[in-house]
């Protein structure tokens, strides 16, 4: 897979993009985005809220947090179990599958 800076280059090469590349993300969008459509992007991100991808994304992100707040290495190993219990009971809750925080890091990698 081609690095996102080389697929831009190429894109700019073959329309002859010259303007600024706004990062690829939700604050850069957010940012660029003209303020009469932020209600739409809101709207379509709390539609996107509720897929299990993005869920899954943000039980890997929640449980990082957790660990980087952490303060030394047998505190984050308590935050790494806490966050994999909570987010093993929600999943669980909502009548879904529960997966490791390993599992989901696998995931996101691509390697799952």
């Amino acid at each position: 897979m081609a690095a996102w800076s080389e697929i831009l280059q190429e894109a700019r090469e073959a329309v002859g993009f010259t303007k600024e590349v706004i990062p690829r993300n939700l604050e850069g969008i957010r940012a660029a985005v003209r303020p009469d459509r932020l209600t739409d992007l809101e709207a379509e991100l709390a539609v996107l809220s509720e897929g299990s991808a993005f869920e899954a994304f943000l039980d890997h992100w929640w449980t990082q947090a957790l660990v980087d707040l952490a303060t030394d290495v047998d505190a984050q190993a308590v935050a790494i179990d806490f966050a994999d219990l909570a987010t093993a009971l929600r999943a669980k809750s909502a009548g879904g599958g529960t997966f490791t925080q390993a599992e989901v890091e696998d995931m996101l990698r691509g390697k799952a």
